[in-house]
């Protein structure tokens, strides 16, 4: 469970597709009002209070539109809580690329400030539970959707099938028991990679125990039965809960014990938050 950075490759991509998408050959509307070379400064401002989420692929993107964009005024940066009315960013660029570029920049922006801006609020309310992503996420687009997690204060989960084990319940049924799943995995990878396994009971719970599983996620368990399985685990398996998690069950949860909570909702369940461009100086063209 390790965080990691954007690449600038997953950047560059994401920018193309966007601008591809929205632009295509050119903004009809925008290039029969204004001349091209015309110079204008415009800023963003937080519509409401936010965790600030994909600001560098935002920069990236209006340089991609044009080079000589300049960046006035940056008090924020990934990561940072944003108060409403605050300006997140003010910046000089050629008048139409400004215009090309604003619903492409705002929607990344936006979305990745909206689950940051969510994860926050679970990471406060867990505390001090460390808040997972799992792999809910939107096809395509996992890297910067857990990067905005990371940015709210979550820790990334596995990113992918390949860098984590964890046995779940249809690999349980498929094995025919976590004892001949897990036994299957030592025999293959032995003990270069921890074994995490899914539970829904205490009968489950004591056979991952005596199996060594190195973490025991507890799925969809009620908070008595959580308690219960916390008890019984005592420290020998760092433990997960994960299964309909929302911000009001985090006050119990967070006295259980337990080590971590999964919560997909941080993914497939945040609203975007509001930011608005402005062109606040228009320049006379060249």
């Amino acid at each position: 469970m390790q965080n990691k950075p954007l690449m600038t490759a997953d950047i560059e991509s994401l920018i193309a597709t966007a601008l591809e998408e929205d632009l295509q050959s050119g903004d009809i509307t925008t290039r029969n009002i204004i001349s091209p070379g015309r110079l204008c400064e415009a800023e963003l401002v937080a519509k409401e209070a936010l965790i600030l989420s994909g600001m560098e692929i935002f920069k990236a993107l209006f340089l991609k539109l044009d080079s000589k964009t300049k960046f006035i005024s940056e008090p924020f940066q990934d990561g940072d809580s944003v108060t409403k009315g605050s300006t997140v960013i003010k910046f000089q660029c050629d008048n139409v690329k400004a215009l090309e570029g604003e619903r492409s920049g705002l929607n990344i922006l936006q979305w990745l400030s909206g689950i940051a801006t969510l994860t926050r609020k679970f990471v406060d309310q867990a505390h001090p539970v460390a808040v997972l992503d799992p792999r809910k996420t939107t096809p395509g687009l996992r890297v910067f959707e857990k990067y905005a997690v990371s940015c709210g204060g979550g820790t990334n989960h596995r990113f992918g099938l390949y860098d984590a084990v964890m046995i779940k319940d249809n690999h349980i049924e498929s094995a025919g028991s976590i004892f001949r799943a897990v036994e299957k995995v030592r025999e293959a990878l032995g003990n270069q990679n921890k074994i995490e396994v899914e539970t829904k009971n205490l009968d489950e719970v004591k056979e991952a125990l005596e199996n060594h599983a190195d973490i025991i996620m507890l799925d969809n368990m009620t908070i008595d039965m959580i308690r219960e399985s916390v008890k019984l685990i005592n420290g020998q398996a760092k433990v997960e809960i994960s299964g309909g998690v929302t911000l009001e069950a985090l006050d119990e949860i967070s006295g259980t014990g337990a080590d971590f909570v999964s919560v997909g909702a941080l993914t497939h369940s945040a609203p975007s938050v509001d930011i608005s461009m402005n062109i606040v100086a228009p320049h006379a063209g060249k």
